[in-house]
């Protein structure tokens, strides 16, 4: 089993701690190791193969640095440009097949990620594991815990060994809708002992060539594009460069909308399976999500240094806050249910029931023409990174 990493987000709704050049999967936003790295700690645990990660030009540098720090040997594949995770997945799939036997299983998990019980995770990909050699689609669907809108839905049938048929992949419901999914589950619980809705959560398994083929069944102009843009790869120390003009002519969508629902819609037979996963599972989608799943203080306050150090913060009659700052003092003073997030050249004051709207301040910046959404003053290199001091006149100090 081969883990593929899909490490190209750009995950600006934690903006401004995550921007395009450094996003949130690089960040060690739980603990001491980043969210890539905690992922590539998972699949250590099942697999002993190499993974594949696919990243794009401007992470290559963090992504390798981040591995190096761990002692990770992996491929690093390079996207020209973002095309969302059916290509991703199809360029991997084609990098698998030119060392390894065509029926060799692809774990694809997002690397922004989080997930606490370990156990529960290689458990469910163990259970998983033999339908997908068999020749069948894979995901790991997660048992929902709230009537959540910002989630793609998994509707499940008939229960196989562990393991549950797929009906269809939802779109993200409105709350109505939401709600009704849970209050099913309640249902089917108390008269079936299972459930039958669970959260999407991106995470699939699958045999590399199984993916190729129905991918050039029903994607047919994606399926040549990956092709003709793994047929010349260039390798670039510990880079896999693959060929720009027949990338870029990709279509956009993702493994969902390309592969699984086609697969679910309109096959005669059953090829896709889910394995419920309830292991304390995130996708750190929001400010809020971080919130949710981080150490909290007696008042409900979480505190997060993303600096070098443990830089000082005063917290006075403040309650259920997120506090985040990088190398200066932040104190607040009466006031409850904020997310202020300081760094070096940005600062976010929000509400807790705001922040999905922190998409709508990187679209404004975007359109002023400013960089703040694109880069940290900090940029890595491969011999370290600069600190841009003055991004105007080309200030940079630079730490080898």
């Amino acid at each position: 089993m081969i883990p593929i990493i899909l490490a190209g987000g750009s995950g600006t709704r934690l903006w401004p701690l995550s921007r395009e050049q450094s996003p949130k999967q690089f960040l060690p936003l739980v603990g001491n190791r980043s969210l890539f790295q905690r992922t590539l700690d998972r699949v250590a645990k099942i697999s002993d193969s190499s993974p594949i990660v696919v990243c794009n030009e401007e992470q290559r540098f963090i992504a390798a640095e981040q591995l190096r720090q761990l002692g990770t040997q992996a491929t690093i594949l390079l996207e020209p440009a973002g095309r969302n995770t059916a290509p991703a997945i199809a360029l991997a799939a084609f990098q698998a097949l030119k060392t390894d036997e065509e029926e060799t299983v692809l774990l694809a998990l997002p690397a922004d990620h989080l997930i606490e019980d370990v156990a529960a995770f290689q458990e469910a990909v163990a259970v998983l594991e033999p339908a997908v050699r068999n020749g069948k689609f894979g995901t790991l669907g997660i048992v929902p815990t709230e009537p959540a809108t910002g989630y793609g839905y998994i509707e499940a049938n008939t229960e196989i060994f562990g393991l549950f048929t797929v009906e269809q992949f939802v779109e993200k419901p409105d709350a109505g809708k939401a709600q009704r999914y849970l209050s099913e589950n309640a249902e089917q619980r108390s008269e079936h002992g299972s459930k039958k809705w669970y959260w999407n959560s991106g995470m699939f398994m699958v045999r590399a060539d199984r993916y190729l083929e129905e991918l050039k069944r029903y994607q047919p102009e994606m399926y040549a594009a990956c092709e003709a843009a793994m047929a010349s790869t260039e390798k670039d120390y510990d880079f896999v460069r693959v060929d720009e003009a027949a990338f870029v002519c990709c279509p956009n969508d993702s493994v969902d909308y390309a592969l699984m629902e086609p697969l679910t819609a309109h096959s005669s037979d059953t090829q896709v399976f889910v394995a419920p996963l309830d292991a304390g599972w995130s996708d750190v989608g929001s400010w809020s999500a971080l919130w949710d799943i981080a150490d909290k203080c007696e008042d409900g306050n979480s505190v997060l240094h993303a600096g070098k150090g443990d830089t000082e913060m005063i917290l006075k009659d403040t309650r259920n806050s997120l506090i985040s700052t990088s190398d200066r003092l932040v104190s607040t003073l009466g006031v409850d249910d904020l997310v202020i997030v300081d760094t070096k050249d940005a600062l976010l004051v929000a509400h807790r029931d705001k922040v999905q709207d922190v998409k709508h301040i990187v679209a404004q910046i975007r359109e002023q023409g400013g960089d703040q959404h694109e880069f940290h003053r900090e940029v890595y290199r491969p011999w370290g990174h600069y600190d841009a001091i003055h991004r105007g006149e080309q200030y940079q100090v630079k730490h080898i």
